[in-house]
């Protein structure tokens, strides 16, 4: 049997790791302090002599190909891109919640509407802690809900973890305090890597995960490291001061707003070397396991394209559109606003797995390297 130590040896080494945290979370050893995640997010042994061995962390690695089919199968997922039963174009009701949010605020009116209806008792999001800088958050309540929103610079926090990394998204380590405080009825807001894991766990009926009863995907072209020369490069890009900007985005490219109100971007081709190394072999783009995915791209700005997955992804967007917690693009404005916006998910996404396709080529014709 498989365990952390091959993980380490056929993920971690080759630099394959997306830092999930799914193997830790879920370590049946985690208690004794078998592993842990350390100050850059990377898992690692706490102490292996305490490892049992069971080889759980080695089949839900996303990574990992155990489980794909049963995976698959439990999502009915499909070709190109998953399941897809509904694909629209939506933001917030709320003006407030669009204010703050990003691409229009839909996951934020969601989780809210769903908290509202007490269809829910937390979300695994994040929240801003300072200049480029997510942290997990386990949110219990509408304003730990709405002030997890969007992408603001905050410079009133320190960073404990991640170091200069620009964490977009939660990770599932968020799973030990939703245990401790003994919630059952969780949304987590994650990357596909997430919540492939997650759905790997659920294949094998592991607690906590049956207390994860909705996953709202993003859609994720990769995360990124903004060290000081990595800032220094992007504002010679952008033309910009980061002292005078205020929030960013990062859908097809990256947008910075600034104080002024003016909008700057920096194509995704100019910051290929920032890109987490893992993400260039990842090859899920659309979140294709999760029950709703969401994202800017293929809608205009201040709106946000959807596709739900699943019939409970269909009935939570129904339920809130009808409660007008959300809006729909209005279909005068644009009738093929849905099925141009599908298209253009398609399109990112294909070039992902393509892209990806190249990577492991590459990465089998040459002798493994250690990455960090």
């Amino acid at each position: 049997m498989k365990t952390f130590f091959n993980l380490v040896q056929e993920v971690q080494k080759p630099g394959l790791c997306y830092r999930c945290g799914g193997c830790v979370a879920f370590c049946t050893a985690i208690n004794y302090g078998a592993l842990e995640i350390d100050k850059n997010g990377k898992p690692v042994y706490g102490d292996m002599e305490k490892c049992i061995e069971c080889g759980l962390c080695y089949s839900i690695c996303p990574e990992i190909n155990d489980l794909d089919e049963e995976t698959k199968r439990q999502a009915a997922w499909s070709e190109p891109i998953g399941r897809v039963i509904e694909t629209t174009v939506v933001r917030a009701s709320d003006a407030q919640v669009r204010q703050r949010a990003t691409d229009g605020g839909a996951v934020t009116a969601l989780l809210l509407h769903l908290f509202e209806r007490n269809r829910i008792d937390g979300a695994i999001v994040t929240r801003s802690v300072g200049k480029f800088q997510r942290q997990p958050f386990l949110a219990t309540t509408r304003k730990d809900i709405s002030d997890s929103a969007g992408l603001f610079f905050d410079t009133s926090h320190g960073m404990k973890r991640f170091s200069d990394e620009y964490m977009i998204f939660s990770t599932i380590e968020e799973f030990d305090p939703m245990i401790k405080k003994g919630l059952k009825r969780v949304a987590l807001v994650g990357t596909p890597c997430q919540i492939k894991s997650l759905r790997k766990m659920q294949v094998l009926n592991l607690i906590p995960s049956d207390s994860i009863k909705i996953c709202f995907g993003l859609f994720c072209s990769g995360n990124y490291t903004f060290g000081v020369k990595e800032q220094q490069k992007l504002a010679g890009i952008a033309g910009i001061s980061w002292d005078d900007v205020i929030r960013i985005n990062l859908k097809d490219k990256l947008i910075i707003t600034l104080k002024s109100g003016d909008k700057r971007t920096v194509e995704l081709k100019d910051m290929e070397s920032m890109k987490r190394y893992a993400c260039h072999y990842c090859s899920d783009y659309s979140a294709e396991f999760a029950d709703i995915s969401f994202g800017g791209i293929g809608a205009q700005e201040g709106w946000t394209t959807v596709i739900t997955r699943t019939p409970l992804g269909r009935a939570v967007l129904a339920d809130s559109r009808s409660s007008k917690t959300i809006e729909q693009f209005n279909v005068e404005d644009n009738a093929e606003f849905a099925s141009k916006a599908l298209q253009e998910v398609r399109k990112a996404s294909s070039a992902k797995k393509k892209n990806a396709r190249y990577m492991r080529r590459n990465l089998q014709a040459k002798s493994v390297q250690v990455r960090v």
